[in-house]
């Protein structure tokens, strides 16, 4: 059984999520502010994580930052009243795994986290990548680049791996976020481009000024060798 922690001020909604996450055969601990969300996460890890952007002791977005330099694989799924495209990238750009506008309906969020969940869990068979100076553990989701080790989110440690298993030759978005993500994309979704953005910026580009991940206009990425 999955353990998740939600994290957010409404109480009514938390019951609400909470007894339909359990039927659905997650179990559920809930927090309705920043200081109990980390004293929860200090004293277990859950399997993931659901955070509403606003608390009542701060931002949620500040406490995904913090959780991203403690658990960087940790899977974190944004909510938000707002909805505002901000909102969005900034969890995005933080980190989040995926995202989601209240009120949300539970069928959608049950199906998100059991995709996040299916990604977090590694097949057996999976072995280390390497090209050139970048080695890349899937099972640990660290990049090594020169011997610089950098810890990688969830979705940035799919879409590198998912590039690096066929080295200059173009993925489709599609097909890439679905491997990344555990859907497809919708009309304007930018989920996909701001964690290739974010992963980008971790790697660097080539010893040689190149870049290391391309973008195809329209069309989708490759890794360039």
């Amino acid at each position: 059984m999955s353990e998740l922690l939600l994290i957010d001020d409404d109480q009514e909604l938390c019951e609400l999520l909470g007894s339909w996450l359990t039927q659905e055969g997650f179990a559920v601990r809930a927090c309705h502010d920043g200081q109990s969300a980390r004293q929860a996460l200090a004293e277990h890890a859950p399997a993931a994580v659901v955070l509403d952007v606003m608390l009542p002791d701060g931002s949620g977005l500040e406490l995904l930052k913090q959780l991203r330099s403690e658990h960087a694989e940790l899977p974190v799924l944004m909510l938000s009243a707002r909805g505002e495209p901000l909102d969005r990238i900034l969890g995005l750009e933080l980190g989040a795994d995926d995202y989601l506008a209240k009120p949300c309906d539970p069928r959608e969020l049950t199906a998100r986290l059991r995709a996040v969940l299916r990604r977090s869990h590694p097949t057996a068979t999976t072995t280390q990548l390497e090209i050139g100076d970048l080695a890349f553990s899937p099972v640990r989701g660290v990049v090594s680049i020169d011997g610089r080790d950098m810890s990688l989110t969830l979705s940035e440690s799919r879409i590198l791996e998912a590039l690096l298993r066929q080295p200059g030759e173009p993925l489709d978005k599609q097909e890439l976020a679905q491997i990344a993500l555990g859907r497809k994309l919708t009309l304007y979704d930018r989920s996909l481009d701001m964690h290739v953005s974010n992963l980008r910026k971790k790697v660097g580009p080539h010893p040689d000024g190149r870049p290391r991940i391309v973008a195809l206009r329209s069309r989708g990425y490759y890794y360039c060798l």
